[in-house]
């Protein structure tokens, strides 16, 4: 066995997260001078390492001169939980996508917008090719309109309010009336279908999931072709019905247990 050499650390990063961790033990604060006796650090070094996490945002600077943990550590912690759902998830979309032959997509509404969180795909079930995020075409895609079902009166409208229907296919519905109508008439199925409103050659399937009171969406996309294929069989679409809805279940199970 060759001999094994010790890892090079970076002393200077090293300090900063040690001083990160004394800030953070603080609540309400702590001067410069308890944060240096209390890291070990020389005054002088713990000025430098403040000024530079205070520019940086991962520490704030109170008025009385204490320092307290800043947003920018918050946010990364809050993106950290967020990897840690997807993970738990995962081998479910994963799954999804190999019973379908099928590119699996998973949504949340956050702060009004729709945005998609992640995405299993693989050569045998390509993506759709997002021209056009799902921030501005919720009301053309299969994961937009299975949210925008779900919402109140008043979401919906706000949300509408700031998104102009944007014409992506020729088969994309344009107008707000007629997008509403859709989004309630009856159908005794969670199942939202894009039939090529957000892109030409391809068709996609939503249904709703749930993380606490957060609203989201889990759907797949697939060639048009193939559709028109399956369609002889199954012409009420319950392949995908019985896939996804189980699919989504377990989604929203496994999102739960995480919060």
């Amino acid at each position: 066995m060759g001999v094994q050499t010790a890892p090079t650390l970076i002393t200077s990063v090293q300090r900063a997260f040690r001083l990160m961790e004394v800030v953070g033990a603080h609540e309400g604060g702590a001067p410069a001078k308890r944060l240096a006796r209390e890291t070990g650090l020389p005054l002088a070094t713990t000025y430098h390492l403040l000024r530079t996490l205070v520019h940086d945002g991962y520490v704030r600077r109170l008025e009385d001169g204490g320092f307290v943990i800043g947003d920018k550590l918050r946010t990364l912690e809050s993106g950290s939980r967020e990897q840690a759902l997807l993970a738990r998830v995962r081998p479910t979309l994963t799954a999804l996508r190999d019973e379908l032959s099928a590119a699996a997509y998973l949504t949340f509404y956050d702060e009004g917008e729709i945005r998609i969180v992640d995405i299993v795909d693989g050569p045998q079930a390509p993506r759709v090719d997002l021209w056009v995020g799902c921030e501005d075409a919720g009301h053309a895609t299969a994961l937009g309109k299975c949210v925008l079902r779900e919402l109140d009166d008043d979401a919906r409208y706000d949300y509408l309010s700031r998104h102009p229907l944007v014409d992506l296919t020729p088969r994309t519905v344009t107008r707000s009336d007629d997008l509403l109508r859709r989004l309630d008439s009856p159908t005794g199925s969670p199942l939202v279908a894009d039939l090529q409103e957000y892109a030409l050659g391809t068709v996609c399937f939503a249904v709703p999931v749930h993380c606490g009171d957060r609203l989201g969406s889990l759907g797949i996309s697939l060639p048009a072709d193939r559709l028109a294929r399956l369609a002889r069989t199954d012409p009420h679409r319950e392949l995908f019905r019985t896939h996804l809805v189980p699919t989504a279940n377990r989604v929203s199970r496994h999102l739960s247990l995480t919060i």
